[in-house]
């Protein structure tokens, strides 16, 4: 099968090597003209040591010769840069191509999710049809052949069981579901949540306050997700759970890293900088958190984690003001 995958980072690479491994032929999308040439001409991710590319893999710049005549086409951008990056793929898509989503976030501003920026943006048809990807898998671990399971969601059945059939290998195992939505939040708000369980490791607050916080940041995101349509179960799953253990507990957690050295005095600007890849999970929560004020619906963590990352407020002060909120029963 002829697919793109549109987005040359950590794990767009992975997905790359892997699904060429499996025999398809893949052509990667890098935004940048000199680093497409670059990675093209060493085989070898910046973002990802030890990754080699197999010589089969394309590597381009022209983002409608990449899209053009795919039968799938992967989406692993950041997920601030995915309303511009799907406008302009969107006249070069074939009307058949079935688009898959591994990008986690939510938009800034409009607050929309990565499907309803499909369905704004795209011809009807592959915005219908389109997929979501989540679970807990660090590009790292991937591409060394561990094994690892993921989720693949569509509204349209036969769109999730091609990625499945395709996507599926002796090391990774995918399932299906029809929950677009819980997928989508899930893979959003889990990063939010990894701030918050970096920022208490950082601040040396143990295993206990850890587990607390996420406990209760599954507790936050199932309320939003019901809120928004969602199935409560898709958050005991692993889009959910399984996302949010490993993103709050891995050391390759980018986003946990930004809250470890929130928690040990480091601003978050300078953090920022000083990162190679995006930390989704900063802008995640600006969006998230507007998006709970707009619901009327109450999430404490990431309204805290807000207070630090947008006004300043000490990481200790932001614990200190959740441990001492009114009692109440543990489900709500």
């Amino acid at each position: 099968m002829e697919m793109a995958v549109l987005g040359a980072g950590a794990f767009g690479t992975a997905l790359a090597k892997i699904l060429a491994g499996k025999g398809h032929a893949i052509t990667l999308w890098c935004r940048k003209p000199e680093r497409a040439r670059q990675l093209a001409k060493t085989r070898e991710s910046p973002y990802l040591a030890g990754c080699t590319l197999p010589a089969k893999v394309v590597v381009t710049s022209d983002l409608p010769a990449a899209v053009d005549g795919k039968a799938l086409v992967l989406c692993v951008v950041p997920s601030h840069g995915i309303r511009a990056l799907m406008t302009d793929a969107a006249g070069a898509l074939h009307e058949d191509t079935i688009l898959v989503n591994a990008s986690k976030g939510i938009e800034e501003g409009t607050l929309s999710t990565i499907d309803q920026i499909f369905r704004e943006v795209l011809p009807r048809r592959i915005a219908e049809r389109a997929a979501f990807l989540s679970g807990p898998t660090f590009a790292k671990e991937l591409v060394q052949g561990l094994p690892a399971a993921i989720v693949i969601a569509s509204r349209v059945a036969s769109s999730a069981a091609l990625v499945q059939q395709e996507f599926s290998s002796d090391r990774l195992r995918v399932y299906s579901s029809e929950d677009v939505t819980g997928i989508e939040l899930g893979g959003a708000l889990k990063n939010v949540c990894a701030i918050g369980a970096g920022i208490s490791d950082g601040l040396g607050y143990g295993h206990n306050a850890r587990a607390a916080l996420i406990t209760r940041g599954i507790v936050e995101m199932t309320r939003l997700g019901m809120r928004l349509g969602a199935n409560p179960l898709t958050f005991a799953g692993l889009a959910g759970i399984g996302d949010l253990i490993l993103t709050c507990t891995g050391d390759l957690s980018r986003n946990r890293h930004v809250g470890l050295e929130l928690g040990r005095g480091r601003r978050i600007a300078d953090i920022l900088a000083s990162m190679q890849s995006v930390a989704e999970g900063v802008k995640t929560t600006k969006a998230a958190r507007d998006l709970a004020t707009r619901l009327a619906v109450e999430m404490p963590i990431t309204e805290a984690i807000y207070a630090v990352l947008y006004d300043g407020k000490s990481p200790q002060e932001a614990v200190a003001d959740l441990m001492r909120r009114e009692l109440k029963s543990e489900r709500w």
